[in-house]
């Protein structure tokens, strides 16, 4: 079996760049989670950064500042996996087919 070094460097050099470009892609994609029945709502990156929270002025009861808490934890979580959610889905399949493409043993 012929195992060409240059080709396998150039092939995991094309890997690297795609993967670059699908995460600064990724950075400029939102998804958005809401609680409470929309009441707070979160959006969040592709790249899992929060970059905003809206909350209904309806939702802020002084006497109850839990039920606030608890909805911005739920919206910000659900943001968060709605965005890693994102990321395997494209990232996944890249890093997987570019791998798999190698032909190095246990990688296929």
């Amino acid at each position: 079996m012929s195992f060409d070094v240059n080709k396998m460097l150039q092939q995991v050099q094309e890997m690297q760049s795609q993967m670059a470009k699908a995460q600064e892609e990724l950075a400029k994609e939102t998804v958005e989670a809401s609680a409470g029945g929309g009441m707070v709502t979160v959006k969040a990156t592709g790249a899992l950064e929060i970059v905003e929270i809206k909350i209904d002025p309806k939702a802020i009861d002084p006497d109850d500042p839990q039920i606030l808490e608890d909805m911005v934890i739920a919206a910000t979580n659900e943001a968060i996996r709605s965005a890693q959610s994102l990321m395997e889905s494209r990232l996944g399949g890249l890093a997987g087919g570019a791998l798999g493409g190698l032909g190095l043993p246990g990688l296929e």
